[in-house]
C-alpha cells in the first residue's frame, strides 16, 4: 500500500530511522543516568535481536502474511469489524480507534508479565542492563510473532482504517524509542507530559529488579491507562540514578546475543528464585 508515492514500509522505516537518530543524539548530549556498557557492545546486541525478529517475521509471513496493515485492508475491502457496521464521524473513529489499539498493547504489556510462560519471552526486553532508545527494539522474536498476531487480531474486530493503523505504528514505535531514551528530559516538562504520554523516568521504573516497580507503568505511548487501572508509580526508590535496572541475576550476560535468544528457555539459578521481593523471576501471577 502506498501514501504519496512511498510504500508504508518505507515511509515507517523513514520514522524509525529519524526517531532512532535523535533520541540517540540527544542520549549522547544530555544523559540521565552514566553508561555501564560502550554503546558499541550493547547496540551490536540489540540491534542483531532485530535482525533475528526480521527473520522470524519474514518466515512466518512466508506461511500466514499478516500485519495489522494488512488486516485493516482485508477488513475493509470485506467490511468487517466495528467501525465498519457502525456509522460514526471519522474524527470520532480515528479517536476511538487510536485509545482501543493502545490500551490492547497495554493489556498485551500487563499480560506478558503475569502469564510465567509468556514473561519468559518478555523479560528479554527486561535484560537489558540499561536502557536506552536500542532497548526499546530489544523483543524476542517469539514474542514479536505473537505481538504481530494479537494485534492483527483487533485490528480486524475494530475494523480500523488502514491510515490509522499505520499513523499508530510510527507512533506506538516513535513512543517506545522516546520513553526508552537515555536522556535528561525538564522535570517540568516531565511532569506535565506524564499526565498523557510516557516519559523516559516514567518508563525507566518499569524496568526496575523490584517486583512493585517492574510490575507498574506499564503504558508505551499513553499514560492513562497506568493512571485509571492503579499501576502507575511515579518515582523509583532508588532514585533514577542508583536504581538497578534488568534481571538480578543476569550478571552481565545481556550483551551476549546468543544468551538473549536463549534466555525464555533458562531458568534463574536456583539461589536467586528465592529472594522473590528483590528480584523479578518466574513466579506465579499476582
Amino acid at each position: 500500500m502506498e501514501f504519496l508515492g512511498l510504500s508504508e514500509s518505507t515511509i515507517r522505516l523513514s520514522f524509525f530511522i529519524g526517531i532512532f537518530i535523535i533520541m540517540a543524539l540527544l542520549e549522547a548530549w544530555l544523559p540521565r543516568r552514566k553508561r555501564r556498557f560502550s554503546r558499541v557492545k550493547r547496540w551490536t546486541t540489540n540491534f542483531a535481536i532485530i535482525f533475528t525478529n526480521f527473520i522470524a517475521v519474514f518466515l512466518v509471513g512466508l506461511i500466514v502474511p499478516i500485519t495489522a496493515v494488512l488486516s485493516a485492508i482485508w477488513a475493509q475491502q470485506n467490511g468487517f469489524g466495528l467501525f465498519n457496521l457502525i456509522n460514526m464521524p471519522i474524527g470520532l473513529v480515528y479517536i476511538l480507534g487510536f485509545l482501543a489499539l493502545d490500551l490492547t498493547i497495554w493489556t498485551q504489556h500487563l499480560v506478558f508479565h503475569k502469564v510465567p510462560i509468556l514473561w519468559r519471552l518478555h523479560r528479554v526486553h527486561h535484560s537489558d542492563e540499561e536502557i536506552d532508545a536500542s532497548t526499546a527494539l530489544r523483543f524476542h522474536p517469539i514474542e514479536i510473532v505473537l505481538s504481530i498476531f494479537i494485534k492483527a487480531l483487533v485490528v480486524i474486530l475494530l475494523g480500523a482504517p488502514v491510515i490509522l493503523v499505520v499513523i499508530f505504528e510510527i507512533i506506538l514505535n516513535g513512543s517506545a524509542m522516546f520513553n526508552h531514551a537515555n536522556y535528561k528530559l525538564p522535570l517540568w516538562l516531565d511532569r506535565i507530559l506524564r499526565t498523557f504520554i510516557v516519559t523516559p523516568d516514567m518508563h525507566r521504573i518499569h524496568h526496575s529488579v523490584h517486583h512493585k516497580e517492574t510490575d507498574s507503568n506499564y503504558g508505551f505511548a499513553l499514560s492513562i491507562w497506568d493512571h485509571i487501572f492503579r499501576t502507575y508509580i511515579a518515582q523509583p526508590k532508588d532514585g533514577h540514578e542508583k536504581m538497578k535496572i534488568g534481571l538480578q541475576w543476569q550478571d552481565g550476560a545481556s550483551t551476549r546475543l546468543f544468551w538473549s535468544l536463549k534466555l525464555p528457555f533458562v531458568n534463574p539459578p536456583a539461589s536467586k528464585k528465592e529472594n522473590s521481593e528483590l528480584v523479578k523471576t518466574d513466579r506465579k501471577p499476582s
